[in-house]
């Protein structure tokens, strides 16, 4: 399981660890590596952290690529190349493992869905979305060159007295790769028929944030009741993959531990 150019669109994975049990870890868009690995420190066994088109060293993504089904295909190819039984994913990648379990109910032996975005219903329409302004305002920024919009943006959805400064350089320069990701997913459902869940078999971990306009924890809620497995963590911040880590690793540790069956 060595990294590599797992298929044609151009997803990456690197693999971290030895052993058992192999657990895939999907990151949210526009996650920095950094960003996509914070979910596998501390976890046992094998953990094999993807990078999708547009991401990192990955290569900018073919036309049309930016579909929850296409996404979902390419992820579950590569669980099925690496072996996985498990596997993590953040806003994009909980939606993207949601399509997965949707369709192959029984393929995991457990799932962790942190901040999901979307379920059922596409996100609102128009510049009362905050991925529809940040759509706006990359759009800003590739045409006239200036991120200044942008910058504004991204920390606008932070948590305020804290010294995010290098969080954001980065969040800007990995969204100004994804303009068709900010228009194209907007309009999108995961999952277009909730009573496909009831089949998945998965224990599940649902973890959802307080008061993040981007991961209403609404749609965590529709998650974890769409799941017959699902346990619904909720943590008190805006970032909690960057303000609360150690409690999102006690709960991913307590995850991957827990008994199945």
């Amino acid at each position: 399981m060595s990294p590599a150019l797992a298929v044609a669109n151009g997803v990456r994975w690197s693999v971290h660890g030895t052993g058992g049990p192999v657990t895939l870890l999907i990151p949210g868009l526009g996650a920095t590596p950094g960003e996509a690995r914070l979910p596998a420190v501390g976890l046992a066994g094998t953990r094999v952290v993807l990078t999708l088109p547009s991401h990192g060293e990955s290569p900018d993504a073919p036309p049309g690529y930016f579909r929850y089904q296409t996404i979902a295909a390419d992820v579950l190819a590569v669980a099925d190349e690496v072996g996985a039984t498990a596997a993590i994913g953040t806003s994009l990648g909980a939606s993207a493992l949601l399509t997965i379990a949707a369709g192959h109910p029984t393929r995991f032996e457990r799932l962790a869905l942190l901040i999901p975005a979307v379920l059922d219903q596409p996100r609102t329409a128009g510049g009362t979305d905050p991925l529809a302004r940040m759509s706006e305002a990359t759009e800003h920024a590739l045409t006239t060159g200036d991120t200044s919009r942008l910058q504004a943006v991204v920390a606008g959805e932070l948590p305020p007295g804290q010294d995010l400064a290098d969080y954001v350089d980065k969040r800007v320069a990995a969204l100004l790769r994804l303009r068709e990701a900010l228009t194209g997913l907007p309009a999108q459902v995961p999952v277009p028929d909730v009573r496909t869940l009831a089949e998945v078999t998965a224990r599940v971990l649902v973890v959802s944030a307080t008061g993040d306009p981007l991961h209403s924890e609404h749609v965590a809620k529709s998650v974890a009741a769409a799941l017959p497995q699902a346990r619904l963590e909720v943590l008190p911040s805006l970032i909690p993959l960057v303000t609360h880590r150690r409690e999102l690793r006690a709960l991913l540790a307590d995850w991957a531990a827990s008994p199945l069956g």
